[in-house]
């Protein structure tokens, strides 16, 4: 009997497991599959952030900079380069920059000529920014203006290159 029972107790240790339990790998590869897609969705969280981040922020809204005092600017009978900063937040990009005219280039006034000659594509424009020659598609952006407190302030605005109608981008 004692070999009989020994023989029974064999067969239980050898024997395949209930299908109602599952078997220790199975639990295992679970934990591990649920561990990974738990630490995978923490760390896309950030990149969808970063990417969708664009999407969701608003730009910087339009400011009005200071020119100069209206009582300095009167006496003057010709075209004066003023230095005007703006910044502008717009998604991942803050930029911080001058007035530029027409295709990102600083138009300087040629005093000699009595114009504003384009250094980049030589568009020549006349004292009040109207196109004479040149590459350019239109004439220099006119920009919005007030005075306040006998300050002049001017509304910058980046308008679309390369076309002939003016076109606010932002």
């Amino acid at each position: 009997m004692h070999r009989d029972q020994q023989r029974a107790n064999d067969q239980s240790i050898c024997s395949p497991p209930d299908a109602g339990s599952p078997p220790r790998r199975s639990f295992l590869g679970g934990l591990l599959a649920a561990g990974t897609a738990g630490v995978g969705a923490l760390l896309i969280i950030p990149v969808i952030r970063f990417v969708l981040h664009p999407v969701l922020a608003t730009t910087t809204e339009k400011s009005w900079s200071e020119v100069g005092k209206v009582d300095e600017l009167q006496s003057i009978t010709v075209p004066v380069q003023k230095l005007v900063q703006i910044e502008q937040l717009d998604g991942w990009r803050r930029t911080v920059s001058h007035v530029c005219t027409h295709l990102g280039c600083t138009v300087p006034w040629i005093d000699k000529q009595n114009k504003f000659v384009c250094p980049c594509h030589q568009a020549v424009f006349n004292p009040e920014g109207r196109l004479i020659g040149g590459p350019a598609p239109r004439s220099m952006d006119v920009l919005p203006t007030k005075v306040e407190q006998g300050v002049l302030k001017v509304q910058y605005q980046f308008f679309r290159q390369l076309t002939p109608k003016k076109e606010a981008v932002a």
